[in-house]
């Protein structure tokens, strides 16, 4: 993609227009949403998800399509993704400020955090590193770009701001790990979409924390085989839910179950 032909100039004029715009107190109006805050947004051409075909990514959540998420998903700067944490989190984009660039009356987008734009520390972050810290940037599939701006346009303006995600059915625990460890991958998640703790709990066992290995691959130095499992897991704005017995006895590494969905 070739981000930076575009004049300096006519970016830095958009850019602090926009900031002006946000700190202006242009705010959300749905129960859990937060102000609009400015950011700029690229994609990658010709594809149907921001990871490319589907793939796995940096929260590790595999088939795109299969696990939800599909072209409604996004690719984070380092200053958004915070180490993993806003994985799985919705965030409502539109275009703003460009009259070439943005579609007519800035339509805004939900999407899903699912990947990590990384940094390009060879180029400067106002001109080619749109992913060098602290930038917030998104990096969007070519569908989801599509329904905020036109696909002319290389790295656009945008506001954003947190919203509550809707999934259908409940959260989902696939099983993953050895023998000598148990690791545990959420998906389709609620509330806010991220997860900032998780415990299991197996039949012959308590309650035990999970540490984050990466993404939203949760994992804890236990062998839980052979006995049915609960889960309790934290919203990133701190609502728990608990799901008893999500798993039966018999589970094998590689299955996926469904459990508890927080509630709107």
């Amino acid at each position: 993609m070739d981000s930076v032909r575009f004049p300096r100039l006519l970016l830095f004029f958009f850019f602090r227009y926009s900031t002006v715009v946000a700190a202006a107190g242009i705010s959300g109006t749905r129960n859990g949403d937060q102000e609009w805050r400015s950011a700029t947004a690229t994609y990658t051409r010709g594809t149907a998800t921001a990871t490319g075909a589907g793939q796995a990514g940096a929260c590790g959540f595999g088939e795109l399509s299969e696990s939800g998420y599909g072209f409604n998903s996004v690719g984070v700067s380092s200053a958004l993704f915070e180490r993993g944490s806003a994985c799985g989190g919705c965030f409502e984009l539109r275009c703003v400020d460009h009259i070439l660039w943005c579609l007519n009356g800035s339509p805004s987008l939900v999407v899903t955090a699912t990947d990590f734009c990384a940094p390009n520390y060879g180029l400067p972050g106002d001109y080619g590193g749109w992913c060098n810290y602290p930038r917030e940037h998104f990096e969007m599939s070519e569908s989801a770009f599509l329904h905020i701006a036109k696909t002319t346009a290389d790295v656009i303006p945008v506001q954003y701001r947190r919203v509550e995600c809707h999934r259908k059915g409940g959260m989902r625990f696939t099983m993953t790990g050895k023998s000598y460890f148990y690791q545990v991958l959420i998906t389709n998640v609620g509330s806010d979409g991220e997860v900032a703790a998780v415990k299991v709990k197996g039949s012959r066992t308590g309650w035990i924390p999970m540490g984050r290995n990466w993404g939203q691959n949760w994992q804890c130095d236990a062998d839980l085989r052979g006995q049915p499992l609960s889960f309790e897991v934290t919203s990133g704005r701190g609502r728990t839910t608990t799901s008893y017995n999500v798993a039966p006895s018999n589970w094998q590494f590689g299955q996926t179950f469904e459990g508890k969905q927080f509630l709107s």
